[in-house]
């Protein structure tokens, strides 16, 4: 066992604390990871404020890289040395979705047997399973994904959850490519990581939807070809006169990407997908949430499909791996998310700056 600093959130809506926490040494299937770089992601925040459960004290962060230190017995798929990206997809192989081949929907990832724990021996909630606002931590070894360890970790170790999330909604749910229209309504990390992964793939247009200006820039640098500023324009109108306007016909964007989370907006975006278009939901609601009444025959009526992105229905080994070698190709501007580089003792203060919509990402370095 050693032991180590990092941020706690012990209640809910209070302040998070930088502490000394026990990390044990690696079991059988387990890893210990000296984190290099950790994004300070929303659902961080959620953590904080009791939005996923009320199992405190959480080890907050899961956006993250580094370097493995020691391994369990029977691990062979990482070494100390490897560079990785963690993740929380870590497929288990045997439920039902793993045995049909659907492993982007594993219903049992597997997270470290083993707790850390506070000095005093309290059990840590490790945020989705990785607890990465730490000098080190103890994962399960298929947390662990071997990438290129020439890439910058405060980049790359953003595909962890936000970028990765977005780029996926767009490309592995969404199935958007060439000669497909999209939009994309909601400019945060996730929300620019789709337009990203839009221009990635070769859509046009690819529309950006927020309120603030700032985002909408963002959208721009990476890849959006039209902004909307929802504030001032009616989204749905303004999308259905932009796909129009490029191919003949068309009554909205083949693919909606919602981004936000909200009824609200993802009713825009159910009403402005084009006939058979698709909707994609990875925007996290709150439990309280529901869609506003939607007549049934509107569902029947437009067709297309309706989706959830779960983690950008990714599959970790295949997509890390690809997408940090787009980034060090320069076809995939990963650095452009990085808005800020911080301490560790600077989370509270990154979360303050998240809700002003100051930051796309900031990302503690250790």
């Amino acid at each position: 066992m050693q032991q180590v600093k990092a941020v706690v959130a012990k209640a809910k809506g209070e302040p998070v604390e930088l502490v000394t926490i026990n990390v044990p040494d690696p079991g059988p299937g387990e890893a210990v990871v000296q984190v290099q770089a950790c994004g300070v992601c929303h659902t961080d925040l959620h953590y904080r404020e009791g939005g996923i459960n009320d199992e405190f004290p959480f080890l907050l962060g899961h956006e993250a890289a580094g370097v493995v230190e020691a391994v369990g017995p029977d691990v062979t798929a990482v070494a100390p040395g490897d560079f990785v990206i963690l993740n929380w997809r870590a497929v288990c192989g045997e439920c039902r979705a793993c045995k049909r081949g659907d492993l982007q929907y594993c219903f049992n990832t597997h997270n470290a047997t083993q707790k850390m724990t506070l000095e005093d021996g309290t059990e840590l909630s490790p945020a989705l399973g990785i607890g990465a606002f730490a000098e080190k931590t103890l994962v399960a070894a298929g947390q662990c994904t071997k990438v290129d360890p020439a890439a910058r970790p405060a980049a790359v170790g953003l595909l962890g959850c936000g970028v990765m999330a977005g780029i996926g909604a767009a490309i592995n749910t969404g199935a958007v490519g060439r000669g497909k229209s999209v939009a994309v309504i909601g400019c945060g990390g996730v929300g620019v990581a789709a337009v990203a992964g839009s221009a990635l793939a070769g859509a046009s247009p690819i529309i950006a939807v927020d309120i603030d200006p700032k985002k909408l820039e963002a959208a721009k640098a990476l890849g959006a070809t039209h902004t909307v500023d929802s504030s001032q324009a009616d989204p749905v109108e303004e999308i259905k006169r932009i796909c129009a306007e490029t191919y003949e016909g068309a009554d909205g964007a083949d693919v909606v990407v919602e981004a936000v989370g909200r009824p609200e907006t993802w009713k825009q975006a159910f009403y402005a997908r084009d006939l058979a278009g698709t909707v994609v939901l990875v925007g996290v609601p709150t439990p309280d949430m529901k869609v506003p009444e939607l007549p049934l025959i509107d569902v029947f009526g437009r067709g297309g499909a309706l989706k959830s992105s779960w983690y950008g229905d990714c599959l970790p080994d295949r997509d890390f791996p690809m997408l940090v070698d787009l980034y060090r190709q320069g076809r995939l501007d990963l650095d452009a998310f990085v808005t800020e580089e911080i301490g560790i003792e600077d989370v509270e203060a990154a979360f303050d700056k998240m809700h002003q919509g100051d930051v796309l990402r900031s990302v503690v370095v250790l």
